[in-house]
């Protein structure tokens, strides 16, 4: 089996409802989103990496780094959908959904997610999930959580606290490290990170949105209610996300440490 050209995608939109313009803020002396396209060009399994933006302010900023961009349509109601479009015009055979508001990415997260479809030419979806360890990410909505089967499958993702932790009477809830006490269980984080095969992603696009999607508001789940499988990798990695200003600073303050 030839290895397949894997290319890293990150879809990159300007306008953003708390922090307008966030893939263009400086952290430590780099916009954010040279900061992730540098995280994945450190990944070994990645090919080539590219930004997809609909905004000539972004591709600005790319293009001044040095990165690759692909301009978009201002249409497009996702990333996914965004990708899709590039992906339609570019030789790829596994595309790597990577967001753009994550300057701390391990590239070690990015290669254990590709890895299976280096081994499986069957293999259509995947994506990264990481244990979580206290019962506050277990209950937030905002920490997505994904259920596997023994062979790694996607069962279901949710903003729910699944699998829900059923006690015996009197038996308190576990703290970190979150682990059911009789199955030895621990709750999964999903990481939105996916890599797909490139007519996968095609025929995911070309999907309507689904009532499971729209319930939850993952995108995921249209693909599990069309009844096609998503392979989950654990890995040893819990992101940062930039969605707050909060969350901005402390990215800041990490990489200027990481940078001394």
């Amino acid at each position: 089996m030839a290895r397949p050209l894997v290319v890293g995608m990150i879809p990159a939109r300007y306008a953003s409802t708390r922090l307008p313009g966030k893939v263009l803020l400086d952290i430590a002396g780099k916009p954010m989103i040279q900061r992730v396209y540098e995280r994945c060009q450190q990944a070994e399994l990645l090919d080539e990496v590219l930004v997809a933006t609909d905004d000539e302010r972004v591709q600005e900023a790319v293009e001044a780094f040095g990165g690759r961009v692909e301009m978009t349509s201002c249409e497009h109601c996702s990333g996914t959908d965004r990708l899709a479009e590039v992906a339609g015009r570019t030789a790829c055979d596994v595309i790597v959904n990577v967001q753009g508001d994550e300057p701390m990415l391990e590239p070690a997260a990015i290669d254990a997610a590709v890895e299976p479809f280096l081994a499986d030419e069957g293999l259509q979806m995947g994506t990264i999930a990481t244990p979580i360890n206290d019962i506050e990410e277990h209950l937030d909505p905002a920490a997505v959580k994904v259920v596997v089967d023994a062979q790694g499958w996607a069962l279901y993702f949710s903003r729910a606290p699944i699998p829900f932790f059923r006690l015996g009477s009197g038996e308190p809830q576990p703290d970190g490290p979150r682990r059911h006490p009789a199955s030895g269980m621990a709750p999964l984080k999903h990481i939105g990170l996916y890599v797909y095969r490139r007519e996968m992603l095609l025929w995911y696009a070309g999907l309507e949105p689904s009532a499971l999607e729209q319930t939850e508001c993952l995108e995921q789940l249209r693909v599990l209610e069309a009844g096609r499988r998503i392979r989950v990798v654990v890995v040893d990695y819990s992101p940062i996300g930039v969605d707050t200003p909060e969350d901005l600073q402390r990215v800041r303050e990490l990489l200027a440490v990481e940078a001394q």
